[in-house]
């Protein structure tokens, strides 16, 4: 039988693949090894592994232990994996700015979760930095894995990610594109790369608000290079010891909004629904393709799965919301301004506080409608449905000679004129019936269920 003994021998041998639509105007063939193939859907499944077996066997991590981490969520989870294996309990730190989807995912497989604030100094006791740290400190028999200065985490991508990308390329690679986070990844891939080519190119993908390109070419760590920045697993405010800058040809640095596009782009127009740096890897090899020739062979390391973003970059809200979505075309929606410029019938209809349910009847079957507001003094004060009507007429004998005033209900809500229909819908229900709207001459219209299905027609 082709089985295995258990989810860790399913980590690594993940496949590279041919982008063909997005680098159509490339004159290089450009590859991406998808590693969400891994069992944790990242390629951290690697590192986290390696971290943990070095630590076995070093003697600082014993059975029953507690394994500790500040993570983005994808470290996080392949230690969470290798812990449910081997029997050890997980305690990780996070920031505030991953998404909650990867939050969830690590409770899920019963790693205990602190959510960090993201803007403050790595030094700061709120850091998830510090937090890990000082967990690790005050716990017995607890291990703090480091992914950023544990060398365990270079040396799994040495030992392991270089060879197989070699032996799947058949060495016929002249550029390696990787987001830089902790840089174990770009540092043992592009070291092993080197040393059977050394005319491999090997550039990092960094993000604005990171350290890593400037402190590269000028070897000076600029505190004005930080800011926050919302793009995931990629960039860092420090250097951690896993980065080798001696490895790494250049630098790029990829916007928030671009990664994010292109991270969608690669779902529709590729069918590879990968995470956000996948987006900032991508979208940094095409500000660089004036840099490749034809017969180039480029490989861009894709680290994780779309899932874990599904509540940001792929969800349309928090894209417009950041603007991310200008370049997008966005379907425009009616507003109620266009609603009622379309409505045939603009007269205001409403009904007395003080006249009779009879006459309110007499209304609706003469205008043929089925609600409308009531008012006292010219004001509104509440509103009156055919269903307000029959529950009077059953409940009382005499109904139909009660005021208005006596069975209306609420007044319908009010919408502005730049409310787009998707709005406007969520206030008409079965309690309901229509929603009110003032014009630029404060004259009031009434819009019901019909005028907003009436105008989507035109």
């Amino acid at each position: 039988m082709r089985v295995f003994d258990n989810i860790l021998q399913t980590i690594g041998n993940t496949p590279i693949v041919k982008l063909n639509k997005i680098t159509k105007d490339i004159p290089a063939d450009v590859y991406v090894k998808i590693e969400s193939t891994n069992p944790g859907n990242s390629i951290k499944d690697r590192m986290a592994l390696k971290m943990i077996e070095d630590a076995e066997n070093d003697g600082r991590l014993k059975p029953g232990g507690t394994i500790i981490e500040c993570t983005s969520g994808n470290t996080g989870m392949g230690l969470a994996i290798a812990a449910c294996v081997k029997g050890y309990k997980c305690i990780f730190a996070t920031t505030d700015k991953q998404s909650k989807e990867k939050v969830d995912i690590l409770r899920a497989v019963g790693a205990e979760v602190y959510v960090c604030p993201t803007n403050v100094e790595a030094d700061d006791p709120r850091s998830y930095y510090s937090v890990a740290k000082h967990k690790s400190e005050t716990i017995p028999n607890s291990v703090w894995m480091n992914q950023y200065d544990n060398l365990s985490n270079r040396a799994a991508h040495y030992e392991q990610t270089g060879p197989e990308i070699w032996e799947q390329m058949d060495g016929q690679i002249t550029h390696l594109i990787v987001g830089v986070g902790t840089g174990g990844t770009i540092s043992g891939i592009g070291k092993y790369l080197k040393e059977k080519n050394s005319n491999i190119q090997v550039w990092g993908i960094d993000t604005f608000g990171s350290v890593f390109k400037k402190y590269h070419e000028t070897g000076i760590f600029d505190p004005k290079e930080i800011y926050p920045y919302i793009t995931e697993g990629i960039g860092e405010d420090i250097l951690p010891k896993n980065v080798d800058f001696s490895v790494i040809d250049y630098f790029e640095k990829v916007s928030d909004k671009d990664g994010a596009i292109m991270a969608r782009r690669l779902a529709k127009e590729e069918g590879i629904f990968a995470g956000y740096s996948a987006g900032s890897a991508v979208a940094g090899l095409i500000q660089l393709k004036d840099k490749l020739k034809k017969g180039d062979k480029v490989l861009i390391i894709l680290h994780d799965h779309g899932s874990r973003y599904v509540g940001k970059i792929f969800n349309n809200d928090w894209m417009r919301d950041r603007g991310f979505l200008e370049e997008e075309k966005i379907i425009s929606l009616p507003t109620a301004r266009d609603i009622i410029r379309q409505k045939e019938n603009k007269e205001f209809i409403a009904i007395s506080t003080h006249d009779k349910l009879a006459k309110a009847i007499e209304v609706f079957k003469s205008r043929e409608i089925s609600q409308m507001p009531v008012q006292k003094d010219k004001q509104l004060v509440g509103s009156i449905t055919e269903k307000n009507i029959l529950d009077a007429i059953l409940k009382y004998p005499n109904a139909l000679e009660k005021n208005v005033e006596e069975v209306m209900e609420e007044i319908f809500p009010e919408v502005n004129l730049n409310d787009e229909i998707s709005k406007i819908s969520e206030l008409i229900s079965n309690d309901n019936s229509a929603v009110i709207v003032y014009d630029e001459n404060n004259q009031a219209h009434i819009l019901t269920q019909y005028d907003l299905i009436h105008s989507l027609g035109k």
